[in-house]
């Protein structure tokens, strides 16, 4: 059955193209949680950026926060099984709003993050 949301989430098919993601560190082993944070830059601010990416996140069970930084990228707390981290990552490449063009996702594996049940969307 298909979501309502489907089109809005549209996994980058018309789009001019898909960012890169950079892994700043390596993940830490362990079959736990991953905990990362994420800088996403790009035309990911007055595109529904924030909303789409906490649509995604409440989706697929990731926990964390997104929000907006002063320099024009948003900052991403993330914590998820493994499996889900990258699906979650793959959707912040793709950009999970429509009108978002990602240039480059940032990801540091953060295993000292607070842990969160719910993903939020702060400012």
């Amino acid at each position: 059955m298909s979501s309502i949301l489907d089109n809005f989430f549209d996994k980058g098919k018309n789009r001019k193209s898909n960012g890169q993601v950079s892994y700043l560190n390596d993940r830490p082993s362990g079959d736990g949680q991953v905990k990362i944070t994420a800088q996403i830059t790009g035309q990911v601010q007055g595109v529904g950026f924030r909303f789409s990416t906490q649509q995604a996140a409440q989706e697929l069970g990731v926990g964390g926060l997104v929000r907006n930084e002063s320099d024009g990228n948003v900052y991403v707390e993330a914590n998820a099984d493994p499996e889900t981290m990258d699906e979650f990552i793959e959707r912040l490449r793709l950009g999970p709003s429509p009108a978002a063009q990602v240039d480059r996702v940032e990801v540091t594996y953060a295993p000292d993050l607070k842990e969160r049940d719910k993903f939020t969307q702060a400012n």
